[in-house]
C-alpha cells in the first residue's frame, strides 16, 4: 500500500484545525484551545517525520507545510490580540514578517525561478519563541499563575527575533537576487 499522500493529508488536517482553534480561543475555551494547538503541533512533527523517514516528500508538501504553519500562527496571534491577551504590536510584527517573507519569496520566484533553501537558524528560533509565547499566554489565561516576567520576556524575545528574522530573509533574498542577476548574461531577462 502506497502512503505517500499521508504527510500531505496530515498537513491539510492541520490547516482544518485553524478555524476551531480560533473559535475556541475567541470564546474563552482556553484548555480546548491548548489541546487543539498541541494536536496541530504534533501533526506538524508527524507529517515532517513521515515525509523524511519514508521519502514521501512532495512539491505539494513543501508548499503546504509552511502555509499551514503560517496560517496557524498568524491566526492565533491575531485572535490573541483581538481578545486582548497579546499586544496588537506583537501580532502586527508577526503578520508583517510573514507577509514580507511570502512576498519576497513570490517576487524572487517570479523574477528568478525556484527559491531553494530552508529556514535560517534565527527563523527557527523565532518560530519556537512564537509557539512558546502562544502556549504560555493561553495557559496563563486558562489557569492563571504564569509569572508576568515570563510572559513579558517571551513577548520581548519573540518581537526581537521576529524583526531580526524578517530582516534576515530580506537580506538573504536580496543577496540571492543580486548573485542571480550577476550570473545572467547581459541582456537576458
Amino acid at each position: 500500500m502506497n502512503l505517500r499522500w499521508l504527510p500531505n493529508a496530515i498537513c491539510v488536517g492541520r490547516i482544518l484545525l485553524v478555524p476551531p482553534i480560533a473559535f475556541a480561543l475567541s470564546t474563552g475555551r482556553y484548555e480546548l484551545t491548548l489541546a487543539l494547538f498541541a494536536s496541530a503541533a504534533v501533526s506538524d512533527v508527524v507529517d515532517g517525520w513521515l515525509a523524511k523517514t519514508f521519502g514521501w516528500q512532495s512539491e505539494l508538501g513543501k508548499a503546504l507545510d509552511p502555509v499551514a504553519d503560517k496560517l496557524l500562527l498568524v491566526t492565533v496571534f491575531l485572535t490573541l490580540a483581538a481578545i486582548g491577551l497579546a499586544p496588537a504590536w506583537l501580532a502586527a510584527a508577526a503578520v508583517i514578517r510573514d507577509v514580507v517573507i511570502a512576498g519576497g519569496a513570490t517576487v524572487y520566484h517570479r523574477l528568478f525561478g525556484r527559491l531553494d533553501g530552508g529556514p535560517s537558524a534565527i527563523s527557527k528560533l523565532n518560530t519556537a519563541l512564537q509557539v512558546s509565547f502562544v502556549v504560555v499566554v493561553i495557559a496563563n489565561a486558562a489557569w492563571r499563575g504564569v509569572p508576568d516576567g515570563l510572559v513579558i520576556a517571551l513577548g520581548a524575545a519573540t518581537f526581537v527575533t521576529t524583526v531580526v528574522s524578517g530582516l534576515d530573509y530580506v537580506l538573504r533574498y536580496s543577496r540571492m537576487a543580486l548573485a542571480n542577476r550577476r550570473a545572467r548574461p547581459h541582456g537576458a531577462a
